[in-house]
This record gives C-alpha cells, structure tokens and sequence, in this order.
C-alpha cells in the first residue's frame, strides 16, 4: 500500500494546456507567475509546478531566462518546494523541456512516464475569438501530435537531472501502462524510492477521469511498488476536485492549479491559483487529514533541500 502521512497539495501553476483566451486569471508573464505562485503557497501549498511563458504572448516558453526572472522571487518568498516541468510545451525539443531544469538544478522535476496522443484540439470549439494568433494553431496542432517521452528520453533525465542535479521526481502516468514503465525503472535501479507517483485522469489520450479509473491506477500502484511510493492525484478540469477528494479518503495527495483546470466551482472561473488550493485545503481539513507542510513534504519525500539548488 501506497505510504500515508500529511496531505500534500502541489499547486501547478500556469502549464502549458490553457492559453490566455480561456482565463483572463492565468498567469502569463514572470510577475503573475510569481505573485500566484507565492499566494499559493501561503495558502496551503507545499510544492509549486512551475512552467514559463512568453512574456509577450503567453505562449509557452522553454528560455531558462524566463524561468529566472521568476524563481529566485519565488524562493526568497516562501519556503515551498519548488518543481520545475520537463514536460514544457507541445512541439519542444527534450533539450528544450529539460533547458530550465538543467540551468536550476532544482529540488524536484517532473517526470512523464510515456509517450502518448495528448489532444487539446476539442478546446477549439469553445472559443469564437482568440487574443493571440497562435492560440487555435497551437491547439489544433495537438490533432496530429505525440508526445514523445521515450525510454531513452526518460534515462536521459534520470541521469542528467537525477544523477547529475540529485534532482527528485513527480513521476506522471497519464494511464497504466506508466505505472508498468515506472516499475521498470524502479526495477533497474534507475529510480530510487519513495517514489511520488502523479496518477492524472481526463486528458484525451490518457486513462478517463471515471471513479473507477481511480480505484484501478491505485491498485496497480500499489501491486507494483507496494509501501515505496506516495500516491498523488491530478484531474483535469470539471474532474479536478471530485477526484481529489476521493483520492485524498483513499490516503492520496492532491495536485490543483490552473495548469489542471480553470474553474472553481462550476461555471466559476479561479481567480487565482490560491482560490483553487483553499478548496483543496478545505477538502483535506473537513476530511479531519493534516495539510503537510513544505518541510514535512521534503522530509517524506527525501529531497535535498531549498539550499542546494542554483537559483
């Protein structure tokens, strides 16, 4: 069985899903990304999954400058642990997505577990009108599009970043046979525990977001690493906190953020990212579970400090 402990709640704060027509709240530039990322973490969030856009145009973004105008500000604020994407945006390179990473040498990264469709394109039916001209390319492009995670992508960062940075992983299975390829992993020796194994559910070419799905992903979680890892949930959209909720009575942690979804309620977009963990945090506490603080998530997940990375 998955290990249980304190909550943790990891805010993710902009992504690379959601494109600025969609939510006059989501952050875009460095000074937004900061500023929700902070007020995330006062609100309850123990790691911030952090992400860079184009200043300009919101467009997601793999230039490490970016990524510095906003994560020393990020670190001098809070005591969160900070999680920088390997994931990045569709269409970048892996020396792209793992640019910031490798600049920051920072505390954990994520980790996606396969290569799979990863279609965004329904999203193009929602809107009649676009603020940047990029926006439905970008979105219609996800049609005809994998996103390419490789095993020779994965050992890759495992050796640049988890040998080369002692970086640690929110490790991302987007179905299950990710689970299968972490084990794999885990089984050579790539991959040390306690794993953090980030289950995601709703997004077209992963697992559904169905209650059952839940129920399925942590079985097998826990058939194949047993008391070595801590189980997260990650639903996208409308799904985002019925399923946390559920996750969280069954002994997981949480992920919200705008990267996941919008909304705050229904029809209710978030005003922020803070918006989205109190409901997170409220969630945890009438459940009569403990909110792991960002001391407590690095000591449960063996992370080696906020004084070892390079920002």
């Amino acid at each position: 069985m998955a290990k249980r402990g304190k909550v943790i709640i990891t805010c993710a704060v902009t992504g690379s899903i959601h494109t600025p027509t969609m939510s006059p709240h989501l952050p875009t530039n460095p000074d937004e990304i900061a500023r929700d990322a902070i007020r995330a973490a006062e609100a309850g969030a123990a790691i911030l999954h952090l992400h860079a856009r184009d200043p300009k145009d919101g467009r997601p973004t793999p230039d490490g400058a970016v990524f510095m105008e906003f994560l020393p500000r990020i670190k001098q604020a809070t005591a969160a642990v900070i999680n920088i994407t390997t994931g990045g945006g569709h269409g970048m390179t892996l020396d792209e997505r793992t640019a910031a990473a490798r600049r920051a040498k920072p505390e954990m990264c994520s980790l996606n577990m396969g290569s799979m469709n990863f279609g965004l394109y329904p999203m193009l039916g929602r809107y009649q009108e676009w603020k940047y001209e990029w926006e439905p390319r970008y979105l219609e492009m996800t049609r005809d599009f994998i996103f390419r995670n490789t095993f020779a992508d994965i050992e890759r960062i495992l050796k640049e970043l988890g040998e080369g940075c002692g970086t640690r992983f929110e490790f991302e299975c987007y179905d299950v046979g990710h689970l299968y390829n972490l084990a794999h992993f885990l089984d050579r020796g790539l991959v040390k525990p306690p794993l953090f194994v980030q289950t995601i559910f709703g997004i077209l070419g992963g697992i559904g977001a169905d209650p059952e799905n839940l129920v399925h992903m942590k079985r097998i979680a826990d058939k194949l690493f047993g008391d070595s890892y801590y189980w997260s949930i990650l639903a996208a959209g409308r799904h985002q906190l019925p399923l946390a909720s559920m996750g969280a009575i069954m002994g997981g942690n949480i992920r919200v953020g705008l990267e996941d979804s919008l909304w705050a309620g229904r029809g209710k977009l978030a005003e922020s990212n803070a918006d989205q963990v109190k409901m997170a945090r409220s969630i945890v506490e009438n459940l009569s579970l403990e909110l792991a603080s960002p001391a407590e998530a690095r000591a449960m997940l063996s992370l080696k400090g906020g004084d070892a990375v390079a920002f």
